[in-house]
């Protein structure tokens, strides 16, 4: 499990500009977040609709698939940066974990770096599309939507979490150059014994309140 910002430890070296940086980068990802988890709550109730119309009413909704075609880029990407920052992908820890300190920092930022190698060269290649699409004016099959706004979805979620991979490299530097001082803005790994503490702490916070508000 992971933590963006563990704290516990006092830090007199905390850079001011890099933590504001990355509070409004959180707001953007917050923002792009929230836009992903609408859209798929409108694809459900259109799913809802597109059922009901035809089983009850015998239409189903025009261009149905081509709508849900069109929001997957919405949902599979707008909300991918807001998911890295929280340490929401799933890692393989087996090694990391059993890591510690500087050897682990390192570890953590080459694996960003390489992260942030591939999504560079996958921001390039999606808006190479992007471009082709709105240059040919390309559209779906069945009712003709325009490609490009799906296809410009990518290369803009993708340089979001390109931003937050940069500003986990130099979280990660800071922490190689001083293992002592707190990790700002970068996932941390915690053990099985302060997971279970962390998930207890919030089971016995959420009854204490049910119990208050009794």
């Amino acid at each position: 499990m992971t933590n963006p910002d563990p704290g516990g430890r006092s830090d007199p070296e905390r850079p001011a500009t890099y933590i504001r940086f990355d509070g409004m980068l959180g707001y953007v990802e917050n923002g792009f977040n929230l836009i992903a988890a609408f859209s798929i709550l409108s694809l459900m109730l259109l799913a809802v609709a597109q059922v009901l119309g035809r089983l009850v009413l015998n239409a189903p909704i025009p261009g149905f698939i081509d709508i849900t075609e069109q929001a997957m880029a919405i949902f599979a990407f707008m909300g991918v940066a807001y998911c890295q920052r929280v340490g929401g992908h799933i890692r393989m820890e087996i090694v990391l974990g059993k890591l510690h300190g500087r050897t682990l920092y390192i570890c953590e930022m080459l694996g960003v770096i390489l992260i942030a190698f591939t999504v560079a060269l996958l921001i390039w290649g999606s808006w190479f599309h992007f471009d082709r699409s709105w240059n040919f004016g390309d559209s779906t099959m069945d009712i003709r939507l325009p490609t490009w706004p799906s296809k410009l979805v990518i290369p803009v979620a993708l340089s979001v979490l390109f931003l937050r991979l940069l500003l986990q490299i130099y979280g990660y530097a800071r922490l190689v150059a001083n293992p002592d001082r707190d990790p700002v803005g970068v996932p941390v790994i915690h053990d099985v014994e302060e997971v279970a503490k962390h998930e207890i702490e919030e089971a016995l916070g959420d009854d204490a309140g049910k119990g208050g508000a009794k």
